[in-house]
Formats: structure tokens, C-alpha cells, sequence
């Protein structure tokens, strides 16, 4: 028996749980609640991608097939025959199948196959066993398709009757869908819940909902509890009631949930879990939470509780969760896009928040982006080592709205001190303090990939966003971190309010150029979609755009709207995604802009070199008193030698240097090289104390002269492209 069940509704990911859960029962863990916590999702799948389960599926009657879904009806017994071995392949357990799913003739295939990308072109660099996984998830698709079109049109990998949640400013049609029969995805999501809820006996039930894709079961879980267990109180918190509930007025919403709060979730559940069993709920005291009060929906925010700090919500716990039976797919080959797919990684933040906070796009005003509280960076690595003995896996994911680079370089530094081995990646700003030297030891403590927004690609636009960053920024940034070895993923966004035409396609040129280029990897466009507590939401008269207004009931968060501009952004996707698609794979560069579109579009005005000119211009190394200095490197090997020359001689010391990749030596005077061997083990990572140029420069002339001589030298030039990082 446990106090409170925390469930993640299907769905989200197939191979990884969505963090909220853990964050949840880490608190808890605190507070002495006990808890357990199921990802549904992923218990549903499992069930339904089985030997029995596809049994099952295949008997279930279809009036309409269509001439593909006929064709996977017929090839059944392959399917049945196939899909536990494909499934314990995708989770890592059978990888000696990758030949058999590679040579052919084994995965049943239908229509999915036919989009399938020239192999040796997509994974020809990639190697046999994401080859297979991409095959195997095509099979897993072709059999969704089937589910889709004969068993339940609602179905989704990553979503489940989306459609019902996204931005239902009524409640009316998700009501209406909610007294239907339950379908044969509920059916076993019922299935699976009523088993837990008879083994746990829950006071509470908990449902996270990050997303408009998981609403629906939610609601649909939250009803058959009612039914079913009515001594249980239910409360939904997550992403999407913090982004689209803030105006509920729907009483009928609480014939499913007791409880719905917002935002930090940490005090109004355990204010929730305290009032549990109270018999008078006008006393209760709530934190930012919404229940049903004589007939009404009352918002109740009368506590005079404080939040948590970050350092007081303990460290995520991932205990009960099937992490051994997670699915690994490569849906499409983006290489950003396979780390949010494939593998499983522990979910962490760094910070609270964003420092940033001013996008004009963004969600500036809710308290989960507004309310900055970085994490200190000794108390982020000691709950990376718990999480790594806990899972056994060293894979983190900072999910930050955008990870702050001084704390970025704090963690790094902890990593590297404590010899961790690990692989990380996260979400940025591509903002000027991300130079060489950081990107270096970024990747030094394990930092494999970031993801940032260049957005709009245009000056005039990034300055309207408030972006704080200009495209020659970013490209120098994004220069960094590639020739550091970090891939970069770029969000992009086309159809920003008062964006002409004529933005578009420069937007394009630059993209083109900076994938010429090879400092960024990968990347997305989107269409700009305005919300309602972004800056353009809450002041659209300043943007050039009309909101249309409808009464609010349910939820509000998309709003529709019309660009006085005129523009019919839409028509620009196509053409935008297939050229990036090609820019991706190193390909169709020399290709005019027009040949992407099938309408005529205006020549770009941005000059063919202007990527190449904005990298042409050197990061500042000049003397930075401040800046902090460290060795990454090994300590050299040392010989000495006579250096004569007209009739003088003097003792010389020759550093041999032995790097990961490669061997150097530098020659200097004795009495110079002693000082630089006691230096470099003074500011070796390792010895846990910080230098600043100042000090250095200091201690170095209580013996000799003009320090930024030796500074500036090629000896120590090559210590510079070797581990020796200035920050």
C-alpha cells in the first residue's frame, strides 16, 4: 500500500520516461510520503506491441481496410511472429537481430517502407545497428497506421486523441467523447490501471499531463477511478494545466479530478495529500490549486506557504518505472532527433527557469519560465552520481528552457574534478559567452549535443523577439561548439508577425549557409504559433496581429489569429523543410532558392559569403585580468638540454605533452618551464582551486618580466589548443 500513485498518461515517449513523475516522488521522498509511479504509456505499449497483444488486435472487427491495411492484415502471422523479438531488439536485449532486420526478408513491410530513405545515403555513416532499429521502427509505424484506420483513430505513439486537447477553449467536444464506449486502447489502459490501483490502494491519485496528447486519457483514467474506486481523491497537475487551464471554469471538469494545481507542483500536492480526508473543504489549505466549491469552480491560493527551493525538492527518483523496457526508435534520420528517440537518458534541470526571459514568443509570464532559480552546480552533479547508481545509466538530459552558460561551465568543472564519465546535452541560448575555451570543456566533461534558437535568421526580427542574439552570433557560436565536437540542433521559426516574404527567403540563405558551412548539424522550421501568456498574446495590437476572441470555459493556450500582413505563411513549409531536409544530409547546396518552392519567391539580398565573413573574425584573447584559468591537460614529461649560441649557453627544459589524440613538445628556459609546471599544477582542474590572468600574472612577475610576452608565445599558444582554457 502506498499513499499516492503518480501516473504519466499515455503518451509520451517510447524510450524514455517524461520526468515529472521522478521529480514528484523524489519530493516525496522527503517528506516521508510514500508513493509509486507508473509511466502508462509505455505499459500500454508494451502490452499492445506483444505476441498476445497483436493477437488480440488482429481479431478485433474493421468494416473499412484500405488496400495497405489489408496487406498487413494478411501478413498477420508475420507480424505475430516478428514482433517480440523486434521489441526486445529495441530494447537493447537481442542486437545480434540488427543483421538478420538488415539482410531483409524478415520485418513484414507495408506503406511505411515505401518513404523509405536511400539507406546507404541516411545511415551509410551510422552503422548497421540504428539501420535496423530505422527498419524496425517502420514496422512499428506500419502497424500504427493499422491501428489508426481499423481499431482506433485516435491512436499515437507519442499523443493519444490530441486533437480533443489542443486548445479546447470549450469543454463540450472532450466531454461528449468522454461518454462514448471506451475503446480498444482503453480498454487495456483500464486494464493495466485497475491491476495497479487493486495492488497499491491509493488515498491519491496523481495524473502529470505534460501535454495536450495526454489529456484525454487522463480524463478517461480519472473517470473509470471514480467509477471504480470512489474512496480515491484524484488530481491532475504537468505542463498542460499550467499553460492551458489558468481560466477553468467548467464545473463538469470535476466530475473527473478533486484537485487540479498549477505550476510548481512540489507544495500544492502536499497541501493536497494534508487535506485528503478532511471533511471540510472550505478550510482546506491549498497552494495555486482549482477544485469544485458549492456548485463552482474555486481557484484557492490560501496558504501562506512558500515554494520549495530547488535544493530543497531532492534529487528525481526513477524506482518503479520499467526503465529496462523502454523502446529505442530512429523514426527519421535527424541525428537530434535520434537522441530524443533513441537511448535513454536520465532527465535533470540545472536551473529553474529562464535567465533570459524575454522572448517575445515564449511563455515570459509563467512562473515556470519567469521564476529563475539556478541549481548549485555541486548539488546537480551529486544527484547525477545518485541517478547513475539508481539506473545504472550515465545519459543525462538537462531540460532547461535554456541551460545558463556560467553554470553550464560550474558543472562541467565538477564533472571533470570528480572523473565522471558521462554524456550530456541540453537546450541554449547561442549567446557570446559560449567561446572556444567553453565549448572545449563542455565537451571535455561529456557534453555531446545542443539545441538552441536561431528562430527567424533575420537582425530585424531577432531584435523584435528579443532574442538577444544576431546571426552572426549564433554563427560564431555554433562555430564553436562544432569544432569542439558538440552537435548543434536549430529551432527555426517562419511566419513571426510583420515577417515579409522577403525575410522568408534571406532567413533561408542563412540557413543554407551555415549548413554549407558545417557548424550546424541539424534542425527544425517551425511555424510561428502565438500563445496566450506570450508578449505577442498578451499585446497582440503591438505585434500587427488580430487574436480571434472566443469565451473561455476549459483550456487557452493557442490562439488563432490573422497577420495584417496579409502573408499566407503556410505556404512556405513545404518547401522549407524539404530543402533542409537536403541541407542535413550535405546536399543541394548550389541549388537556386526558387527550385524549393512552386511559386515565385524573390531573390535572397544576403550576400553568398555573409556566414562565411561573419567567421572570419577572431574571438578576443586579449588580457581579461578576471578570466579563470585551467589545465585540462596531463602533466608532461621533462627533459632538459643546452641551448648554445655565439659562444653563450643556457639550460633549456623540453614539456612532451600527451593529449588523447596526440603528442606535442614545447621547448622554454629552464627557470620559465619550472614556473609553467608548478602553474599548470595549480590550475589543473583536478586540485579543485581557482586562478584568475591576474593573479597568475602576478605571482609570474614577483620573478620575471612582462608576463604578456610569455602569454602570447607560441609555447604557450599550443597549450591553448591543447587543454589550457581561459573563462
Amino acid at each position: 500500500m502506498k499513499d499516492i500513485l503518480i501516473i504519466t498518461p499515455p503518451f509520451t515517449q517510447l524510450n524514455t520516461p517524461y520526468p515529472a513523475s521522478a521529480y514528484i516522488k523524489g519530493f516525496l521522498n522527503t517528506k516521508n510520503i510514500e508513493s509509486f509511479q507508473m509511466d502508462l504509456g509505455i505499459e500500454v505499449i508494451l502490452e499492445l506491441f506483444s505476441k498476445q497483444g497483436l493477437t488480440d488486435l488482429f481479431q478485433v472487427d474493421s468494416n473499412s481496410k484500405s488496400e495497405n491495411s489489408t496487406r498487413i492484415y494478411s501478413l498477420k502471422e508475420e507480424y505475430i511472429k516478428t514482433i517480440d523479438s523486434v521489441v526486445s531488439f529495441l530494447q537493447g536485449k537481442n542486437q545480434s537481430l540488427a543483421r538478420t532486420i538488415c539482410s531483409g526478408n524478415f520485418l513484414p513491410e507495408a506503406s511505411r517502407f515505401n518513404q523509405l530513405d536511400d539507406m546507404e545515403w541516411a545511415f551509410g555513416n551510422m552503422g548497421m545497428q540504428d539501420k535496423a532499429k530505422h527498419l524496425a521502427t517502420l514496422y512499428l509505424e506500419d502497424l500504427s497506421d493499422y491501428i489508426v484506420e481499423c481499431v482506433d483513430e485516435n491512436f499515437g505513439f507519442s499523443r493519444y486523441a490530441e486533437r480533443l486537447g489542443r486548445s479546447a477553449n470549450s469543454f463540450d467536444k472532450l466531454y461528449l467523447h468522454l461518454q462514448n464506449q471506451q475503446t480498444y486502447i482503453d480498454r487495456i489502459t483500464l486494464k493495466i490501471l485497475k491491476e495497479r490501483i487493486k495492488d497499491i490502494h491509493p488515498k491519491l491519485v496523481c495524473f502529470s499531463v505534460p501535454f495536450p496528447g495526454n489529456l484525454y486519457s487522463a480524463f478517461k483514467c480519472a473517470q473509470f477511478i471514480k467509477s471504480n474506486f470512489p474512496n480515491c481523491k484524484i488530481a491532475m497537475g504537468g505542463g498542460f494545466p499550467n499553460t492551458e487551464l489558468r481560466e477553468l471554469k467548467d464545473q463538469r471538469v470535476f466530475e473527473f479530478f478533486d484537485f487540479i494545481s498549477l505550476d510548481d507542483g512540489e507544495l500544492p500536492l502536499e497541501l493536497i495529500y494534508n487535506s485528503v480526508g478532511q471533511t471540510e473543504p472550505a478550510e482546506v489549505e491549498l497552494k495555486r490549486t482549482y477544485i469544485l466549491e458549492k456548485g463552482k469552480v474555486s481557484y484557492k491560493n490560501n496558504t501562506t506557504k512558500t515554494d520549495y527551493k530547488q535544493s530543497q525538492v531532492g534529487t528525481p527518483d526513477y524506482s518503479d518505472l520499467l526503465l529496462d523496457k523502454y523502446i529505442s526508435v530512429i523514426e527519421i534520420a535527424n541525428p537530434m532527433h535520434s537522441l530524443w528517440s533513441d537511448g535513454r537518458w536520465n532527465k535533470l534541470t540545472m536551473a529553474h527557469g529562464c535567465y533570459w526571459g524575454k522572448c517575445t514568443f515564449c511563455d515570459v509570464s509563467l512562473d515556470y519560465i519567469k521564476l529563475y532559480e539556478p541549481v548549485a552546480a555541486k548539488t546537480i552533479v551529486d544527484r547525477m552520481e545518485a541517478l547513475i547508481l539508481q539506473t545504472g545509466e550515465t545519459g543525462f538530459h538537462f531540460v532547461d528552457e535554456a541551460a545558463p552558460p556560467a553554470l553550464m561551465r560550474e558543472v562541467a568543472l565538477e564533472i571533470i574534478r570528480r572523473k565522471l564519465v558521462v554524456t550530456w546535452w541540453t537546450n541554449i541560448r547561442f549567446e557570446k559567452s559560449f567561446t572556444a575555451d567553453l565549448t572545449y570543456l563542455l565537451k571535455e566533461s561529456g557534453c555531446i549535443a545542443v539545441s538552441g534558437g536561431l528562430e527567424v535568421a533575420s537582425d530585424r526580427l531577432l531584435d523584435l523577439i528579443q532574442k538577444g542574439v544576431s546571426v552572426a552570433q549564433v554563427a560564431q557560436v555554433t562555430r564553436n561548439f562544432t569544432e569542439s565536437g558538440i552537435m548543434v540542433h536549430a529551432y527555426l521559426m517562419y511566419g513571426y508577425p510583420t515577417q515579409t516574404i522577403q525575410e522568408t527567403i534571406d532567413s533561408l540563405e542563412m540557413v543554407r549557409q551555415m549548413f554549407e558551412l558545417r557548424i550546424i548539424q541539424s534542425g527544425f522550421w517551425h511555424q510561428f504559433a502565438m500563445t496566450a501568456h506570450s508578449p505577442v498574446g498578451l499585446s497582440p495590437e503591438e505585434f500587427g496581429v488580430i487574436p480571434e476572441q472566443n469565451e473561455i470555459l476549459f483550456a487557452n493556450n493557442d490562439i488563432n489569429f490573422i497577420d495584417k500582413t496579409g502573408i499566407d505563411h503556410e505556404q512556405f513549409s513545404f518547401g522549407l523543410k524539404k530543402s533542409l531536409f537536403n541541407f542535413m544530409h550535405g546536399m543541394c547546396f548550389d541549388y537556386p532558392l526558387q527550385d524549393w518552392f512552386d511559386f515565385k519567391i524573390p531573390n535572397t539580398k544576403i550576400a553568398s559569403d555573409y556566414i562565411y565573413s561573419c567567421l572570419e573574425k577572431d574571438e578576443d584573447f586579449s588580457f581579461k585580468p578576471s578570466a579563470k584559468v585551467f589545465w585540462l591537460g596531463t602533466k608532461p614529461e621533462v627533459s632538459s638540454f643546452t641551448k648554445s649560441k655565439k659562444g653563450m649557453s643556457w639550460q633549456m627544459m623540453e614539456l612532451t605533452f600527451h593529449s588523447k589524440a596526440n603528442t606535442f613538445q614545447i621547448a622554454l628556459e629552464e627557470d620559465v618551464a619550472n614556473w609553467l609546471l608548478l602553474l599548470l599544477k595549480k590550475i589543473s582542474v583536478g586540485e579543485g582551486t581557482v586562478h584568475t590572468l591576474l593573479q597568475i600574472k602576478s605571482e609570474f612577475e614577483t620573478e620575471f618580466e612582462d608576463f604578456e610576452l610569455i602569454w602570447f608565445s607560441k609555447p604557450i599558444n599550443q597549450l591553448r589548443n591543447n587543454g589550457l582554457i581561459v573563462l
